[in-house]
């Protein structure tokens, strides 16, 4: 069984930046490929980042590029979104999920029906 416990989140001012984790156990990290999605009150779950097995190939979510950076350590089985620049349109619930063996990821990485293993979530809120 996969579990996936996010940490990292909290309150910042906007312009700042934050650090997620993502720390995994119940599986071999370093063969499965992982993202990021966001959820704001009242509106549905949005990709953010995603981030093959090796760490070799990412993908990011227009609203975010050129201010998130998405990395892992295969060695401490965890994934990382850097977030900078932060603006207020940022807050949100921040999920970590896991995705199965598939070879429709690399097109279809930011479509949540790609996992099948998420967190709990942790909040992220950007003040003005």
């Amino acid at each position: 069984q996969v579990q996936l416990a996010e940490s990292g989140g909290g309150l910042v001012q906007a312009g700042g930046s934050l650090r997620l984790s993502c720390a995994a156990s119940g599986h071999t990290f370093s063969s499965y490929n992982m993202g990021w999605f966001r959820q704001a009150p009242g509106k549905e779950r949005e990709f953010v980042a995603a981030i093959n097995w090796s760490g070799g190939t990412t993908f990011y979510a227009d609203s975010v590029k050129g201010r998130f950076t998405i990395s892992r350590n295969n060695g401490k089985n965890t994934v990382y979104p850097q977030m900078n620049s932060l603006k207020h349109e940022d807050t949100a619930v921040y999920y970590c999920a896991h995705a199965p063996y598939s070879n429709s990821w690399y097109e279809r990485a930011g479509h949540p029906s790609e996992y099948n293993y998420w967190g709990q979530g942790t909040q992220v809120t950007v003040f003005l």
